[in-house]
């Protein structure tokens, strides 16, 4: 009998997924005889690292709860639409993330916003970096029943501790006086030490008037604005494009 089978079955009490997939796989491969100790113990490593990349990927997918799983490669940056692709690689890379640096995606209902923000936080997932997406309305409502429960603590540390926060639909309705605490709270948690991407449809300059009270205000956006990046997208709503086809037959009316 070989050591193939045993060296498999210990490599997974190990935890070694990869290399057992691997070493399997080349118990099937007739010739493989014919490659060095050197060779084929590299295809091992180089399998455990790869399973093992893997496996962080989605478990930084998972935990970041995107609306869309969106690629950075399907993100419209045509002439007119207010990002170049050379923008949107430089924001990939996520230099800015690693630097606590913030987001602002900007543009009217149906720009994409939301996909070009699920994109690149999802590129950060890719990068291993720890990332929360949020609906703002969900977001406050989430830390309100949190404080009525006695877990807000417990959120708001979630909060304050993930590489990448995504804030979207941002100004959608207004914030109560817990809220605008809440709001501040997190803002002043992360600045410089963990970045931001705000989604909305509400100008930058029009920010104080739905979060209210002036002196709270103040102090988000210049937590916030002062040190972050800023896209504004423009054109017809990116929903127009994916209508669906008519149906055969025509309308009936």
């Amino acid at each position: 009998m070989t050591l193939g089978q045993p060296n498999i079955d210990r490599m997974l009490q190990l935890g070694l997924t990869g290399m057992a997939e691997a070493l399997e796989e080349q118990q099937s491969i007739a010739d493989i005889a014919q490659l060095g100790f050197d060779d084929r113990l590299a295809m091992l490593i180089e399998r455990e690292a790869e399973h093992r990349d893997q496996k962080s990927y989605l478990g930084h997918l998972r935990q970041a709860q995107l609306r869309i799983r969106a690629d950075i490669q399907d993100v419209d940056c045509r002439a007119g639409r207010g990002i170049a692709r050379t923008t949107l690689t430089q924001l990939a890379a996520g230099d800015w993330i690693r630097q606590g640096l913030n987001l602002i995606v900007g543009g009217a209902t149906g720009s994409g916003k939301t996909f070009v923000a699920c994109a690149l936080a999802h590129q950060a997932c890719h990068q291993k970096q720890s990332v929360l997406y949020r609906r703002v309305p969900e977001l406050v409502a989430a830390l309100a029943r949190a404080r009525d429960k006695g877990t807000h603590p417990r959120l708001m540390g979630r909060l304050a501790r993930v590489s990448l926060l995504v804030l979207d639909d941002w100004g959608l309705q207004g914030f109560s006086a817990e809220g605008r605490r809440d709001l501040l709270e997190i803002a002043e948690a992360r600045h410089g030490r963990r970045s931001i991407l705000i989604a909305s449809q509400i100008p930058v300059e029009n920010w104080p008037e739905v979060i209210g009270e002036p002196t709270i205000a103040d102090a988000v956006l210049d937590r916030i604005v002062h040190n972050a990046y800023r896209i504004d997208l423009k054109g017809e709503s990116q929903r127009k494009r994916n209508k669906p086809p008519p149906l055969e037959g025509g309308n009936d009316k």
